[in-house]
């Protein structure tokens, strides 16, 4: 009989695994009811005219709702059974107290939603021990926050990143988190090539100026307010147009038109025609290839030089007498110039003329004779395309254009521009500095490659690398501002014409 009651033995020792291992199934297998005054989903539970905080709300609800509840105080611990939650809302509600200590240590905190503690005066202990807080951006309000509040938050550390790992966020300062941020985003294509790019106020708005070299035409656009966006304004017809040029004496607008074939004209804008009519041909025999133009005032006159490329060209300098403009000065005569740069050093104009055949000239106004005397050269600097300057504060700089080798930025050092920086620069015709608002940006085009911008690091006093731009054959960039935004027009020679946004983003808001 003891053999034969082995079997079973057996029979009900797996009867019994059997039960046992039912049980816990069915253990595992049974959750939480909704509380009869909830609705809830798979993430979600909204529990509507509760009498109390249900204690059987599904662990892993991750938002919970209240609304119009009849209970009047929250008690302590009374989510201690909802390890998944993340948002926890009242609304319409009828609370009697809210107590004057907040606990939201020991819950894995990497960050808190902005202003959290918002018309939560009476707080007069707010423990956030025990997070693992990352310190960025989003973060730079708390710090904020513990520097102005009444209340008293014990000591809390910073988690990340790795430079502010265990570091106290109660010494922190805001100063240390740098979370403006900027961008040029594209906002609109125009279907044209372009050469140059003028801005200019006229008649109480601004408009731009843009020459077309292969239509021969200056188009003007004009901002339009209610649908934010430019349409055109005007046109100039002329032949291969290189620079369409405004100036405004006292209120009239002239444009000063550089053409290769054709010869180079000034056009003046009639108002009571409402369109543009040809005042005055600028000489041939000086002007025979214009290549960039500048207008400047010194002290009550007006003037406009062109930089002439041509081999038997002059660089001429053009004085306005009332009537039109007329010859006052050459310069630089034989020297194929490329680009001409009007600026002041010192409180003294200056003209900096670049050249395919010479280092960069500069020249010092002479208040005796009124005209510009050759000053120095800059040295080292062969093959120098263009020159643009800047100001940061007090100090003067330039930005120098080649097109074989490297392109620099230079400072005024009292008797000389000494080299800051160098930028690769293969294939490049413009390198324009632009300030934006606050920022000072350059902007290094290439014929083979994307364009470079540079921002200006102030503590470093350099440029920094900020972004690039895909631009076919850039020729130049303007800066335009209108209602408060503020645009970057960038010309191709070989693609169409580029509006860019100027986008400031607050990563902290």
């Amino acid at each position: 009989m003891g053999n034969a009651s082995r079997p079973f033995r057996r029979i009900a020792y797996f009867l019994c695994l059997l039960c046992m291992l039912l049980l816990t199934e069915g253990k595992k297998s049974v959750k939480p009811k909704c509380p009869a005054s909830c609705t809830c989903t798979k993430d979600n539970a909204l529990c509507e005219n509760a009498r109390s905080i249900p204690t059987s709300v599904p662990p892993d609800v991750i938002s919970l709702s209240f609304v119009r509840s009849a209970f009047t105080k929250i008690p302590e611990g009374s989510f201690l059974l909802t390890p998944s939650l993340q948002l926890l809302l009242f609304t319409s509600n009828s609370f009697d107290v809210i107590m004057d200590k907040m606990s939201l240590a020991n819950n894995n905190l990497q960050t808190l939603p902005k202003d959290i503690f918002k018309g939560l005066d009476s707080l007069t202990n707010v423990d956030l021990r025990g997070n693992t807080f990352n310190c960025d951006c989003k973060l730079k309000w708390l710090v904020e926050w513990l520097g102005s509040t009444n209340a008293t938050v014990e000591d809390i550390y910073c988690e990340s990143p790795p430079e502010y790992k265990k570091r106290k966020i109660n010494s922190l300062s805001s100063k240390e988190f740098d979370c403006i941020i900027t961008e040029f985003a594209v906002y609109e294509s125009l279907p044209y090539q372009s050469l140059s790019v003028d801005t200019f106020s006229y008649m109480n708005d601004e408009h731009v100026v843009i020459a077309q070299p292969f239509t021969g035409k200056c188009i003007f656009l004009e901002w339009d307010h209610v649908e934010g966006s430019f349409r055109n304004y005007d046109n100039i017809t002329g032949t291969s147009t290189v620079v369409c040029k405004p100036i405004i004496i006292e209120t009239q607008l002239y444009v000063i038109v550089a053409q290769l074939f054709g010869g180079s004209h000034i056009y003046k804008r009639d108002i009571f025609a409402n369109k543009f009519i040809k005042i005055q041909d600028i000489e041939i025999l000086k002007i025979r290839k214009p290549n960039d133009i500048e207008t400047f005032r010194i002290a009550e006159d007006w003037y406009f030089v062109v930089a002439d490329s041509s081999k038997a060209g002059f660089t001429t300098v053009y004085k306005w007498n009332g009537n039109g403009f007329y010859s006052h000065q050459s310069l630089h005569a034989w020297y194929r110039d490329t680009d001409v740069e009007y600026l002041e050093i010192a409180g003294k104009p200056h003209l900096i003329l670049s050249s395919s055949s010479q280092r960069p000239v500069i020249y010092q106004w002479n208040k005796g004779t009124t005209e510009f005397v050759k000053r120095l050269e800059i040295q080292d600097m062969e093959d120098v395309y263009a020159v643009k300057h800047f100001r940061v504060k007090e100090d003067v700089y330039i930005c120098l254009t080649r097109f074989i080798g490297d392109s620099k930025v230079m400072k005024w050092g009292g008797a000389a521009f000494l080299d800051l920086q160098r930028m690769p620069s293969r294939g490049s015709m413009v390198f324009q500095p632009l300030q934006i608002s606050n920022y000072q940006y350059a902007i290094l085009g290439s014929d083979y490659s994307f364009t470079q911008v540079y921002y200006w690091d102030t503590e470093k006093a350099k440029f920094v690398k900020f972004q690039e731009l895909n631009i076919q054959a850039p020729r130049s960039f303007t800066h335009v501002s209108i209602d408060k935004r503020n645009f970057l027009f960038a010309s191709s020679f070989k693609g169409t014409t580029l509006i860019y946004k100027h986008v400031i983003v607050d990563l902290s808001a």
